[in-house]
């Protein structure tokens, strides 16, 4: 059974136990993590193929450790100039390996919310014309401000404009 998945970017062709180096994941050593954006999955002879991922497909697979790639050379060169640049570069990446392919009835995790405390909405609408001010520019804010006769709006950023002007 294999299966390719988009990870960080990048289509890979994995396998249950196959090591993969892919670009650096913001988790950490040690940690599982799943991908659910399976492009094909293939269990012997039965092939499916998402449009454009498969719903309910996903890879299970645990961060080993994070390291960083071969040095690549860049080299620059203009002849008869004198312009020579020379660069390296090191790619971050985390080496993985693929724990499970499940086909069907996976569940997405869903994303955490943070707890904010709730603030009163309040509506951006002056009454007297009936526009929307949250959509006008600083420039137009500050000349409505000006004709309302709101005093130092010349230094008011465009909140501190939306709230004068409710």
């Amino acid at each position: 059974m294999f299966a390719i998945v988009e990870i960080a970017g990048q289509q890979f062709k994995v396998a249950k136990d196959q090591k993969v180096f892919v670009h650096r994941l913001a988790v950490e050593e040690g940690k599982k993590v799943s991908f659910d954006n399976v492009l094909m999955l293939s269990d012997g002879g039965k092939v499916t193929i998402g449009a454009p991922a498969i719903d309910g497909a996903q890879v299970g697979a645990k961060v080993i450790k994070h390291l960083k790639g071969d040095k690549v050379i860049v080299f620059k060169k203009k002849r008869r100039k004198g312009y020579r640049v020379k660069n390296g570069h090191r790619q971050a990446l985390t080496e993985i390996v693929i724990e499970s392919i499940v086909g069907s009835g996976a569940k997405k995790a869903a994303p955490k919310k943070e707890e904010k405390p709730a603030a009163p909405k309040t509506e951006a609408k002056v009454e007297t014309t009936g526009t929307d001010v949250s959509s006008m520019t600083v420039a137009e804010l500050k000349a409505m401000a000006k004709e309302q006769g709101v005093s130092g709006y010349t230094s008011m950023k465009k909140a501190e404009l939306i709230a004068a002007l409710s």
